[in-house]
C-alpha cells in the first residue's frame, strides 16, 4: 500500500512541475512581448522628442564655466 501512495504522490509532484513549468514558460513569453512593445514605445517618443540626436548636438556643460583670455 505504501508504494502505491508513493508513485500516485510522485505522479502528482510531476504534474504539479509541469503546470508550474508552463506557467514560467508563458510569464517569459508575456514578459518578453511587454518588453518588445515597451521598446518600440520608446523609440516612437524618441523619434518625437528629437531624442535620437543625443550625444550628437550642442552638450551643455555642467558646472563652473572657464573663460579663456589671450595676452599679447
Amino acid at each position: 500500500m505504501g508504494g502505491v501512495m508513493s508513485c500516485i504522490k510522485s505522479v502528482f509532484r510531476a504534474i504539479g512541475g509541469m503546470c508550474m513549468a508552463i506557467v514560467n514558460g508563458i510569464a517569459g513569453i508575456l514578459r518578453a512581448i511587454i518588453n518588445g512593445i515597451a521598446s518600440v514605445f520608446d523609440i516612437i517618443i524618441s523619434c518625437v522628442t528629437c531624442r535620437r540626436t543625443r550625444g550628437t548636438g550642442v552638450r551643455r556643460r555642467r558646472g563652473f564655466r572657464t573663460h579663456r583670455t589671450h595676452v599679447a
